[in-house]
Order: C-alpha cells, then structure tokens, then sequence
C-alpha cells in the first residue's frame, strides 16, 4: 500500500534527517544561499508557542493522530488519492515530531530559510504542511461533497 510507505519513508527521512542534525550541527551552522542547517531544540509548538507544556503536545498529538489514522483506514478504499495522501503526509509528520517529544522532550529542527525571517523546522514540518496544503486543496476543490 502506497499510503502506509509514505507515512513510514516520512518517518525514516525525518529521523535520520534529525540524527544528522544531533550529530553534525549543534556545534555548527551550515549556511546556504537560500538554507541554513542551523540546530534547534524545539520545546513549543509551532513558531515557539507554548513552550514547556509537552503533556499538553503528548495528549493532543495522541488524540489527533487516533482520529486520523481512524478515518485514513476506515476510508481508505473510497476516499480521493488527494485526500489519502495529504492524510498519509500528515500522520507521518505529526507522529515524527510526536516521537521527540515523547522520547527527548522536545523537538529537533534544523532548517531555516537564510533569505527571510522564518521560524526553524524539519522534515516532519514539511509533511505536516505540505499533507495540510493538499487537505486545502482537496477541500476547495471537493468541499461540497
């Protein structure tokens, strides 16, 4: 099944992405022209918020994640390819992050755009946004059915 390798190479890249990032880069930044490799442990939710409140992020990342793996596999068969996709970018990306905050209590990022004022991310930002940019997609186009 197509969707289960999405969520699990998500889960792989992102892992391994980080473990460079743990290895290589917190004595360093790596500065491009348009990246930056720039080391960050990440004890909030997205741009920062709520700092330290990881049972807050454990509980809600578990719900979250139930629900949707719930209607990914209850609907899988009929759901659009679109909607399958950005559900299986999702999970993999919200079960990336949720495993350091589980395990190390906070999450690594490392990417940072070097051209404009960004907050840090990493790969499972990535999947997350991007299965989230498909979900808006899937509902403009499909949102009256």
């Amino acid at each position: 099944m197509i969707y289960l390798l999405i969520i699990i190479l998500g889960l792989v890249i992102d892992r391994l992405t980080k473990i460079y990032a743990v290895n290589n880069l917190m004595e360093r930044t790596l500065d491009g022209k348009l990246i930056n490799l720039t080391y960050l442990e990440n004890r909030g939710a997205a741009f920062g918020i709520l700092q330290d409140k990881r049972l807050i992020f454990i509980i809600l990342t578990t719900a979250i994640v139930i629900y949707l793996l719930y209607y990914f596999l209850k609907n899988i068969k009929t759901s659009p390819m679109i909607l399958n996709l950005s559900l299986a970018m999702i999970i993999s990306g919200a079960i990336g992050n949720f495993y350091d905050r589980l395990i190390q209590g906070y999450v690594v990022d490392f990417i940072e755009f070097s051209f404009v004022r960004f907050p840090v991310f990493n790969v499972a930002d990535i999947l997350v946004t991007a299965g989230c940019t498909l979900m808006i997609i899937y509902i403009i186009l499909h949102g009256d059915k």
